[in-house]
This record gives C-alpha cells, sequence and structure tokens, in this order.
C-alpha cells in the first residue's frame, strides 16, 4: 500500500503504491490511518492528493500547524512538482507546455479546452521509450484533477494503462508517477525523489532499459532547463 521514505518531525514522505484511494469516499481515512500505525501518529494530515491510480511521492503532515503551513506551499504554487509518465503513441510534440481551462467531460473524465480563464498549466520534455510509446517526465504548475492525464491526452500520448483516458491499453497499471518534490518549510529547503526503479510494487514497465536511462537522465529534474514561462 505504501513505504514511508522520510520521516520529519512536522511530516512524512511516503511512497503511494498504484491502486490506493486517497480521497475520503473510497477510504482517505484507510491509507492515512495505515501509514499512522506504522509512524506511531495519533493522527496524519493529507496535504494534496493523488490520483488512485499514480504511484509515488505523497508528503503528509504529523500536526495540524504543519498541515496548514504545507498546504499552503500547494495552493501558492510554491512547491516544485515532478512527474514520470509513459504515454501510448508519439506524441505531437517532444516537449513543451500545454496550458487551458479544463471542464467535465463524459463520466469521471475531464477534458482540455481553449479558454484561459483558470488554465491548468503542465510543461514536459519527453524521451524515447518500446516501439509505440513515449517516457515523459512531466511538472504542472497547478493542481487540477487529471491534469497530466489530460494534457497528455491532448497532445496524442494517453497514459498507458489508464482506465479513463487510454480504455483499450493494457498494462499491469496506469503508469504515472509522482516522481520528485522540491519545497520550503520552516526555512529550510527540501527536495525528495521516488525512483520506481527500486520498487517492484510500481510496475514492470519502469524496468525497460529505454526507460530506466530516461530515468537515470532525469534524476534531478529541478536541474533541468525548463523553458520560463510567458505570463
Amino acid at each position: 500500500m505504501f513505504d514511508i521514505l522520510y520521516t520529519h518531525n512536522d511530516f512524512l514522505i511516503i511512497n503511494k503504491h498504484p491502486g490506493v484511494s486517497v480521497h475520503k469516499d473510497t477510504g482517505e481515512t484507510m491509507l492515512l490511518a495505515e501509514v499512522a500505525k506504522e509512524s506511531g501518529d495519533k493522527q496524519l494530515y493529507l496535504v494534496h492528493r493523488l490520483d488512485k491510480m499514480t504511484s509515488g511521492i505523497l508528503l503528509l503532515a504529523r500536526n495540524a500547524q504543519a498541515a496548514s503551513e504545507l498546504s499552503k506551499a500547494f495552493a501558492d504554487r510554491a512547491v516544485e512538482k515532478f512527474y514520470l509518465a509513459i504515454g501510448s503513441k508519439k506524441p505531437k510534440k517532444k516537449q513543451g507546455l500545454v496550458m487551458g481551462d479544463m471542464e467535465r467531460s463524459r463520466r469521471s473524465a475531464w477534458k482540455l479546452i481553449n479558454s484561459q480563464l483558470n488554465p491548468a498549466v503542465t510543461q514536459f520534455f519527453s524521451a524515447s521509450a518500446s516501439p509505440g510509446e513515449r517516457f515523459f517526465l512531466c511538472k504542472p504548475h497547478t493542481g487540477k484533477t487529471h491534469q497530466i492525464r489530460v494534457a497528455l491526452k491532448s497532445v496524442g500520448s494517453a497514459i498507458v494503462g489508464d482506465p479513463i483516458y487510454n480504455a483499450g491499453s493494457e498494462a499491469d497499471r496506469g503508469y504515472l508517477h509522482a516522481f520528485a518534490l522540491k519545497f520550503s518549510y520552516q526555512h529550510e529547503q527540501y527536495q525528495f525523489v521516488c525512483d520506481p526503479r527500486e520498487f517492484t510494487s510500481l510496475g514492470e514497465k519502469w524496468q525497460e532499459q529505454e526507460i530506466q536511462q530516461g530515468i537515470q537522465a532525469w534524476l534531478h529534474p529541478w536541474q533541468l532547463a525548463w523553458p520560463t514561462i510567458k505570463k
């Protein structure tokens, strides 16, 4: 269900396994309660979320004051977030920016539209993967529901194994992984990487040779030359 990666007096960093929900309506309390059992906390606080399909870094606060401060950092877009994804087709462009408003589509899906009133903003780089697939490093600047999943579908490379946006794709999981976080907390800088190659529970495709090479090249994602986004 999870691995505890780092313990601080005020927060925990865990690796959430794929298929585990953090949302209240489908068992958030169970995940937090299970982590608390292992960490010895009476209560843990969720300060951001990952989709059930998505694995990787989840930051949990250990007290209400830390929860307030860290939640504000996410709300203020002061946290740098990086995700790995494996897309199912060659994208329309190898790197760039996806920006646009999102609205509800059918059932539980969302879609990108042309307006820019309150846009989802995602930058990405991509690299070679298995034939017919593409490997992505994504940097979302906003925190919209399904943001990266919708962004990659919009460039023609829906995520391998994604049950909503790539329903015909067969895989052992949906290949989206919260790879790295960088943030400041009480005047200290923190950066964390969760390398999916190190956990067999995170899926077999991370072990493919081209994917492994791509991960190795992106192990310090905040040091890459991300283009400045024009306001």
